[in-house]
């Protein structure tokens, strides 16, 4: 690999730009409705809260700092970091302490449901907005990529991968629930109709386009 980072597109940049921070603005509240509503996480964020419950500080701030060794796993594997990678590792993270310390979770069951099925569809809009800026994928995503492409089933790659980091969550605290189980059934068909639709390349997986030779693979958000 010749340079560590991928070339930014030249065409579309603001509006590139603008989708790209929307985007991640976006998954960062979504990701805090989920934690308001208490009622189970996606496998990371759960891993997430487990370390903010064992360790201390923000799960927003454990999200920025598991970001750093996953993108070290990024150069054996030859993936080249997007703008939107970087932006990723640290505003999404922003995001939730800021969401986290305005908001306080709701007691009734109706708004904890609510927040739940909003935080999911609302993460799968925010995943097409910033997957489909073509400035590169989440670091947890471009790992699994990154696996993908020296041959291994993009499947056995995330059954692999995230049943660990959820497993590993749960030992330190996380919270696994109903919304963990909703995320993992829905985010898939969501994103595959928003990444499409939202993606400024059309004729490529976003997600996929600052990889270094290998095919477009199945999108898992960040």
């Amino acid at each position: 690999m010749s340079h560590p980072f991928a070339p930014i597109p030249t065409d579309r940049r603001l509006r590139r730009g603008a989708q790209l921070l929307i985007g991640l603005i976006l998954y960062g509240v979504t990701a805090s409705m989920l934690v308001l509503a208490g009622l189970g996480l996606d496998p990371w964020d759960v891993l997430h809260q487990g370390l903010s419950r064992t360790f201390g500080l923000g799960i927003g701030t454990w999200a920025i700092l598991i970001s750093l060794p996953v993108l070290v796993l990024w150069w054996p594997l030859r993936q080249r970091l997007g703008v939107g990678t970087v932006a990723n590792a640290i505003l999404v993270g922003i995001v939730i302490d800021v969401m986290l310390s305005l908001a306080r979770p709701p007691h009734a069951p109706w708004a904890r449901g609510t927040l739940v099925v909003g935080g999911v569809i609302g993460n799968g809009v925010a995943t097409g907005l910033y997957v489909g800026a073509g400035l590169g994928p989440g670091a947890r995503h471009g790992l699994s990529i990154g696996i993908a492409a020296r041959g291994h089933s993009m499947r056995v790659v995330r059954t692999t991968i995230e049943p660990t980091v959820l497993v590993t969550g749960v030992l330190l605290g996380g919270t696994f629930g109903i919304g963990t189980v909703l995320y993992a059934l829905a985010i898939g068909p969501i994103t595959h109709f928003t990444i499409p639709a939202l993606s400024i390349d059309p004729r490529e997986d976003a997600g996929a386009s600052f990889q270094t030779g290998s095919k477009p693979v199945p999108h898992h958000p960040r």
